[in-house]
């Protein structure tokens, strides 16, 4: 990890509290909201830096990044989308700062297990939530289940691609109330019957929603979310101690306490 921080924080780490100009503006996949929010408190207290985060789908915060949106850093829920801003030039290395898995979020009253999911997801009177491929790493790994269950059934993925309804992660996606699970306020609206999103996300909608259940995906199909970090050219030196605090051990044990697996191999 030593490297790969020393890449990621090159600018101005043992920067005084005193000398900061400006808050840090961080850019993060919604499904850290919880957790970042936490870290951003930790890390003031620690510092005296603020951080202002920005939440939603990691390709859609990575657009306005490109676009010229201010941002400091970005911490998204795959790898791709920061090592596209390192790629063009627009920020540092990109470092894994979290692992995550999938999981199926299911609505009261429905029977259904681990064995029993990939039949209740083919079941034409099942409503299959996911979020949007292409914007939405969550979606994408959705999809990405969807092919692991081809390769088992032939012409199973394709049902499940065509069934699946893209209820998050697109710029005209409904937005829950307030403080409420996006996942969990869909299947509460009816909207969803079982819906596939990060296991972490499912178990803060049990929390708000305990009549739903989560559900684990089977081994063979359980597919993992690695997350990665960039801080964007230009940001203050700040937001590179930010940065460095994530992939502390301090930092890592916040994000194991919100549900997310270490970032070490």
């Amino acid at each position: 990890m030593r490297v790969t921080l020393a890449c990621v924080v090159a600018t101005g780490l043992m920067m005084s509290p005193a000398a900061h100009a400006e808050d840090i503006q961080l850019y993060a996949a919604g499904s850290l909201r919880t957790a970042m929010t936490e870290m951003a408190r930790a890390f003031a207290a620690k510092s005296g830096f603020q951080v202002q985060g920005k939440f939603g789908p990691s390709g859609l915060l990575e657009k306005e990044i490109a676009g010229g949106a201010k941002a400091d850093l970005f911490a998204s829920a795959n790898m791709e989308y920061p090592q596209m801003l390192h790629s063009a030039g627009e920020s540092g290395a990109v470092a894994r700062f979290a692992r995550n898995t999938l999981c199926a979020l299911t609505r009261p009253g429905l029977e259904v297990k681990s064995e029993s999911l990939v039949e209740r997801m083919l079941d034409p009177s099942i409503k299959l939530g996911t979020s949007t491929p292409n914007s939405d790493p969550s979606g994408d790994y959705a999809f990405e289940v969807f092919r692991r269950i081809d390769a088992a059934r032939p012409g199973a993925g394709a049902i499940l691609e065509r069934k699946a309804l893209k209820l998050t992660g697109s710029a005209t996606s409904a937005v829950p109330p307030a403080g409420r699970s996006v996942y969990g306020w869909h299947i509460d609206e009816g909207r969803a019957d079982i819906f596939l999103a990060y296991c972490t996300a499912a178990a803060e909608a049990q929390k708000q929603y305990p009549d739903q259940q989560v559900v684990a995906l089977p081994r063979a199909l359980a597919v993992g979310a690695d997350y990665g970090l960039t801080v964007i050219n230009g940001a203050p030196p700040a937001a590179g101690q930010f940065a460095e605090f994530i992939l502390s051990a301090a930092g890592q044990h916040i994000l194991a306490a919100f549900g997310f697996a270490t970032a070490q191999p």
